[in-house]
């Protein structure tokens, strides 16, 4: 099952994908659960000759009984997740590491345009660069991300990197990643925003330092 989860490239995928294990761990056995109280209700219940059903007189308590254990034992699961996945939630979206790259990404219909600082490191000055569609950082780098959004709600999604974040108009909403794998991977837009929803989707080029020192070279000639 695990298997069909994207290859993870991130420094803290790893703990992303323990809160889906222990997830998919408590449903699957209560499904194997349920299912297994099932047979065993429609095998024991069955309708046998020259037996009659019994007619069973309501009790408040057994009732009441049925809906609070399930409660009670949900409640309990829920608060065993949230408590398991505090520190991984705040390792992700709370702060975060000092930044080695900032770079500005805003969503519209139907594409990604990033934003380089340049190399004064400062955005809104003559050496900014914008770029449709295209991210590139380098690996084991902490890169941090500004979200904006120029129309609808839109979702940067980096699957391989266990990274999901919505780019919400009117806000810049602040994500960082580190990258582990020099490559290229897919920058899916993760909410529907309009009819050309399914095209809205970007590359994330994960450069080893020599080959992302070359292609800033190539970005800002003579710098």
């Amino acid at each position: 099952m695990f298997a069909w989860l994207p290859e993870n490239v991130s420094t803290f995928g790893g703990d992303i994908d323990s809160i889906f294990r222990f997830i998919y761990y408590i449903v699957g056995f209560w499904f194997l659960a349920t299912q297994g109280f099932l047979i065993y209700c429609l095998i024991r219940f069955r309708r046998r000759p020259g037996r009659r059903p019994p007619y069973l007189h309501g009790n408040n308590l057994s009732q009441a009984a049925w809906i609070l254990l399930p409660l009670v034992i949900v409640l309990v699961l829920d608060l065993w997740i949230d408590f398991r996945s505090a520190d991984v939630w705040a390792k992700v979206k709370v702060g975060g590491p000092r930044p080695d790259v900032v770079i500005e990404v805003t969503g519209k219909q139907f594409n990604w345009i990033m934003t380089y600082p340049g190399p004064d490191g400062r955005f809104g000055t003559a050496d900014d660069k914008k770029v449709e569609n295209e991210l590139h950082v380098p690996v084991n780098k902490v890169v941090q991300v500004v979200l904006r959004g120029e129309d609808v709600i839109h979702s940067f999604f980096l699957p391989q990197l266990r990274l999901k974040q919505d780019v919400v108009p009117g806000r810049a909403i602040r994500a960082w990643f580190q990258a582990t794998k020099p490559g290229k991977y897919e920058i899916p837009c993760a909410e529907l925003c309009g009819f050309g929803h399914s095209g809205m989707k970007g590359w994330l080029h994960v450069h080893a330092e020599a080959q992302y020192k070359e292609w800033a070279r190539k970005m800002w000639p003579g710098s």
